[in-house]
Parts: C-alpha cells; sequence; structure tokens
C-alpha cells in the first residue's frame, strides 16, 4: 500500500480536531471528507478507517511512540508512524516520518499486549469500572468486543420494503448485503458502502440501525391503533420502527428536551413515509404532566454512558468521564420515576439504554420498583445484549407492566 501525503495530511488534521480540540470524530471525518472532490471511495475509507483506529487505540499507540497529551504534530505523526508500521504498510521517506523504529514497535507491541488496559486502550478507571460490574473474564471479552469496527446494518423499513426487496435494490446499486436470522427487519452489508447516496435511501427504503437496536421496539409489543409516547425520542431512529411496527395506525407522541433533533425526526418521518408520529418538545414539566395516565406503552431509550456503542464512537473512551456517569444514573432515575406517570393502567413501559453496565441497566429497574413510584409496576421481562455474545451493540431493555 502506497501513501499519499494529501490522504495523510487530512488524517493528521483530523486527529489534531479530535484529540487537542476535543471535538468529535465522526463530525471531524465528514467535514475531512469533503476538502478534495477528487479524493475517490478508496481514497475516503482511508481517512475515515484511519483516523478510527487511531482514535479508538489511542491509549497503545501514545504509550508505544513515548508521547503526551496534547500531542504536538510532530507527535500525531509518530502515532501514525506506529499505525503504519503495525498494519505492516512501507513507510515513505518523508521528513515527518524519518527515523521511525520499526523494529522498536513491534516489540512494545508484544510487550504492552500483555496488559489489558494497553491492549485494549482503555483509561484505567474504564477498565476498573468494567471488571467492578462485569467480572474479570466478561469484562475482557466485551472491551474485546467493543473495539472491533461496527458493521454497517440497515432496517428495511416495512411502510416501503421489505426486507428482501431493499436487498435486491441494493444489489442493483452494486452494494451486497444479508439478512440476519435473528433480527426480522435487518440486512448486514457483506462491504461498507455509503448507503446514504442511494436513491433507495432518498425514497425512505430503509434507515441505518444497529441490529441490537433494532430489538427495542418490537419489546415494547405496540400495535396498531395504540397511543405510544416516545420520551426519549432524539433524531428518532426506534421512533420510526415504532411507527413502522403499527402501520402508521395509532399515535406516537415523540418527546425531546431538543428540538433540533426533533426537526431531524420530522425530517426522516416524511421521507420514511410514517404519518402517525407527533413531536413535543420538553420545555416544562407540564408537557409531561399533560400526558400522565394517558398512553397505551412509553419507550424509555434513556441517556446513558453509551458504553453498549464504543465499537461505533471509540472517541467516547477518552470523553467519558466517571463524574458524568454519577450524573447520568441520577437523572435516569429521575426519567423513569417521572416518565412512568405517562403510562395507564394495565400499559407497559420499557426502559433501554445502550450500556452494557448493571449499574445503569438491571440495578436502575430493580431501584425504581423499590421506590414510591414504582409501587403497582412489576418486570414482565428484561433483555442483556452483549457485544461478544451478539457481534452487535451492546444493548439492555426492561419490560414493566403497570398492574395498578
Amino acid at each position: 500500500m502506497r501513501l499519499h501525503r494529501n490522504l495523510v495530511f487530512a488524517v493528521i488534521d483530523t486527529l489534531n480536531n479530535v484529540f487537542n480540540e476535543g471535538k468529535y470524530a465522526d463530525k471531524e471525518i465528514s467535514k475531512a471528507l469533503k476538502r478534495d472532490k477528487r479524493w475517490g471511495s478508496r481514497d475516503r475509507s482511508f481517512i475515515a478507517e484511519t483516523v478510527y483506529d487511531i482514535v479508538r487505540w489511542k491509549r497503545l499507540y501514545a504509550e508505544i511512540a513515548e508521547v503526551k497529551e496534547p500531542f504536538s504534530r510532530p507527535n500525531l505523526f509518530r502515532l501514525f508512524a506506529v499505525w503504519a508500521t503495525l498494519k505492516g504498510i512501507q513507510l515513505p521517506d518523508w521528513k515527518q516520518l524519518e527515523d521511525t523504529p520499526t523494529r522498536r514497535i513491534k516489540g512494545r507491541f508484544d510487550e504492552l499486549s500483555k496488559t489489558r488496559k494497553f491492549k485494549e486502550s482503555i483509561p484505567d478507571w474504564m477498565d476498573e469500572l468494567g471488571v467492578k460490574e462485569l467480572g474479570e473474564q466478561k469484562w475482557t471479552r466485551e472491551i474485546a468486543a467493543l473495539n472491533q469496527m461496527a458493521p454497517v446494518v440497515l432496517r428495511a423499513n416495512s411502510l416501503k420494503a421489505t426486507p428482501k426487496k431493499l436487498r435486491d435494490s441494493l444489489f442493483a446499486e452494486s452494494i451486497e448485503a444479508h439478512s440476519l436470522k435473528k433480527y426480522p427487519s435487518a440486512i448486514e452489508l457483506d462491504e461498507r458502502a455509503n448507503v446514504f447516496s442511494t436513491e433507495i435511501f432518498k425514497e425512505g427504503f430503509f434507515e441505518v440501525q444497529d441490529a441490537s437496536s433494532q430489538l427495542v421496539a418490537p419489546f415494547l409489543q405496540v400495535e396498531p391503533g395504540m397511543r405510544v409516547v416516545d420520551t426519549c425520542a432524539g433524531a428518532g431512529g426506534k421512533t420510526l420502527h415504532l411507527a413502522a411496527i403499527m402501520e402508521n395506525k395509532g399515535q406516537i407522541i415523540a418527546l425531546d428536551i431538543y428540538g433540533n433533533k426533533l426537526k431531524e425526526l420530522k425530517r426522516r418521518a416524511k421521507r420514511a413515509g410514517a404519518h402517525n408520529i407527533e413531536t413535543r418538545e420538553i420545555d416544562s414539566t407540564k408537557v409531561i404532566k399533560k400526558l400522565h395516565n394517558s398512553a397505551d406503552r412509553v419507550l424509555i431509550d434513556a441517556p446513558c454512558s453509551g458504553l453498549g456503542v464504543l465499537s461505533r464512537n471509540p472517541d467516547a473512551k477518552w470523553k467519558l468521564q466517571p463524574e458524568f456517569l454519577e450524573r447520568i444514573r441520577n437523572t435516569q432515575q429521575e426519567i423513569l420515576s417521572d416518565y412512568s406517570k405517562i403510562l395507564k393502567k394495565g400499559g407497559k413501559i420499557v426502559y433501554a439504554t445502550c450500556s452494557i453496565l448493571p449499574s445503569e441497566n438491571q440495578g436502575q429497574v430493580k431501584s425504581f420498583l423499590a421506590s414510591e413510584e414504582g409501587q403497582g409496576f412489576s418486570l414482565e421481562d428484561e433483555k442483556i445484549v452483549l457485544s461478544h455474545e451478539s457481534g452487535y451493540d451492546g444493548f439492555y431493555m426492561a419490560r414493566l407492566i403497570k398492574n395498578t
């Protein structure tokens, strides 16, 4: 593989923004890919995958290169040299890459790979927390799985297409994909491709949605004609799935504290042909109070640490802090307490997170059921989805029923 100077410089500039300016990797990569219209799909893949790789393995590569944050430009090139050496890529004769100690890099890699926090490139506190919550063996397997690049999974929008029709339509656009047995609406791409530029995306045939995330909407057991409230709807991935299952019949009220996310949901709903969704911004407590005792089903896709989706958001390893976890657990309990009041007697609520930590999952449900607000609720079912077992994102979902 021959390295091209302009592509490598784009990688270095992007890494500088992510590591030194605190920017988000996905947004910075999107910006970088617009820099040169002459770049083809292979060039773009090189930039995106190299940046994600170096972000994912930042701690390991920094230990090998013996550099510390904030990374100077020469040190970012050292990180790049470590990446290239470990990938078996021959380094060009550039001033920025001269005197790279290739043999020492490989030796340091072998030595550091004996220690999990270096091998899996994670902060000390995260490694300790993982062991505490999941146990040594399970955490070792889980963090290794979360360091793999996430596959691209699509959800066929049943309002417009079956999975087979979606697969055939993608094939007509030279994109190959296969069905997933345990996930009836899902198909997985055989190779990464820009599906957003396809005609069938514009026509609303599908949404990009991880296979684990696709388990949540069916778990809520919605039916056409029901009144459903999605309390933390965001940009609406699960809202749209609910609309499809409900065949556009009944009502879905999509709530969020961020109005801009709800605007995006409206755009997505229009493209998907989902007409039974009404958006409401939570700008005061009145919004929730007006809905008390009114819904057949309530979905709480709670804000969380996001530790189950590290494979697609590797920079979260470095942005996440222990103090945030403490705050988010309090928020989760408040949300469960407040939003459970929306449900009417006999209704069902699903509490879901994309976290693998029991303290954000089973622990929160247990605390809620023991609280005053949780009286009259009982746990009907729960699903714990770990990445090393499923091959997809880590997720948790619990279905509670309101008996009184």
